[in-house]
């Protein structure tokens, strides 16, 4: 909601300053100076929280002690953030999970192969390998045990569910994609639109 601060100082001034431009100048740019500085004020308090913070993103990284990587976006650095303070404990399945949720394109799905010490984890929550793929196994890295190996699955289309979409090559060609976008092409059912 919205204040118009200079009218409502007005308001508090004796009723004979209504009419002159003086006091309405000088209460507007006092309006001006209150309204920046509000502005101000919830730009510091948004840098307190992850998920907001722009400028701020610097002394999260120091705090985490994560190196500054600059030109990285935003989300990224928010991502490798949230995985560095949600990485402390005990490493379960739930814990990976939460570490690999807090990326960009980061629903999976993890298995353990115990016979063969390794920690399979499969990206299904969009096809195709992730943007931040590298940040994703450095902060799984640092959290699971040394003697697990890593190994990341990623999903692509199939050939049955290219079919299940019921198209001719025609239709196919029609939709313009290149081979990199049919790789992640998601038909859901016949006559279906593009998602990426």
């Amino acid at each position: 909601m919205l204040r118009n601060i200079s009218s409502d100082m007005l308001e508090y001034l004796p009723k004979y300053y209504s009419d002159s431009r003086i006091v309405g100048n000088l209460t507007g740019r006092e309006a001006d100076e209150v309204n920046r500085l509000h502005e101000g004020i919830q730009d510091v308090l948004k840098q307190f929280f992850i998920d907001t913070a722009t400028w701020g993103l610097d002394t999260w990284e120091n705090i985490c002690g994560i190196p500054h990587t600059p030109g990285k976006p935003d989300d990224q650095r928010r991502s490798v953030i949230k995985t560095k303070l949600r990485g402390a404990g005990t490493v379960t399945l739930a814990v990976i999970r939460s570490v690999v949720d807090s990326f960009e394109n980061g629903e999976v799905d993890i298995q353990e192969n115990f016979g063969g010490y390794e920690v399979v984890v499969t990206f299904i929550g969009k096809r195709g390998v992730p943007p931040n793929l590298n940040d994703v196994q450095k902060a799984l890295r640092e959290i699971v045990p040394a003697h697990l190996h890593l190994n990341f699955q990623f999903t692509y289309l199939r050939w049955e569910e290219l079919d299940a979409a019921d198209l001719t090559w025609e239709e196919l060609e029609a939709l313009g994609m290149t081979w990199d976008e049919l790789e992640v092409w998601k038909p859901d059912h016949p006559g279906t639109e593009l998602e990426m």
